[in-house]
């Protein structure tokens, strides 16, 4: 039986996640997805994933997605693109301009896909964690038109990534390598990617074990905040040049 989360109730420990379907923790009433228990899930290393309809339901896999900054695979036609995004002057690479617009076209229909994990409750949770400066949007617009991004949440110096989309070739792409390049520079040695993928095992991220994720976490979440505010004026394309 899946254990049933109530309001103001702690989840339970994170070993005890079921093994099939791998991870799944607990249960409970998608009104108590609120921006207070996103943090007490995300410092656990618990994440909110389910469709419209279904209870939320809160996961915790073994083994764990993750990619390490410095691991990060910049592809030879990837490297281009960063070259061409770090001149351009039509190309402006921004955070925290537009977070719920990239919430937005996250949750958009994408092919062979039905429906969107990003339900009402889960909008207005995030957001309520970008207000309170826990969330971030990595943003890749062309005039005024956004056309790629990715966002995630961000505690103490561990980033929790959620997801991303694009509408020119690449987009994501550039975004995630300009979120790598930030944290790098902030000391963040872990990306949370959740669950493995090929396209993020094509990138360089990896799996390792859920005990280990937990205990980093633990360490990470406890760190000295990054102080986001330093780079909402920047075009960040001058982080894309190869260091």
């Amino acid at each position: 039986m899946i254990p049933w989360v109530v309001s103001g109730a702690n989840f339970p420990p994170v070993a005890t996640a079921m093994r099939r379907p791998n991870g799944l923790l607990a249960a409970s009433s998608p009104t108590e997805l609120t921006s207070d228990r996103l943090v007490q899930a995300y410092q656990l290393g618990v994440f909110p994933w389910y469709s419209e309809g279904q209870p939320a339901l809160w996961w915790s896999p073994d083994p764990r997605m993750v990619l390490y900054p410095s691991e990060f695979h910049v592809s030879r036609s990837l490297r281009k693109q960063l070259q061409v995004a770090a001149q351009s002057e039509e190309l402006d690479v921004r955070t925290d301009q537009a977070f719920e617009s990239v919430m937005n076209a996250c949750a958009e229909p994408r092919e062979g896909q039905e429906g969107t994990w990003i339900t009402a409750d889960i909008l207005r949770a995030y957001v309520g964690l970008a207000i309170r400066d826990m969330a971030h949007s990595i943003e890749l617009w062309r005039g005024d038109r956004l056309i790629g991004g990715l966002y995630g949440v961000c505690l103490g110096r561990m980033f929790f990534g959620e997801s991303m989309f694009s509408r020119e070739p690449g987009a994501s792409k550039i975004a995630l390598a300009t979120l790598v390049r930030l944290l790098r520079r902030e000391d963040v040695t872990m990306i949370d990617c959740q669950q493995n993928t090929a396209h993020l095992a094509s990138l360089g991220a990896r799996e390792i074990p859920r005990e280990r994720f937990a205990a980093d976490v633990a360490d990470a979440v406890r760190r000295t905040p990054i102080d986001w505010s330093a780079y909402r004026g920047m075009r960040l394309n001058c982080l894309l040049p190869d260091s």
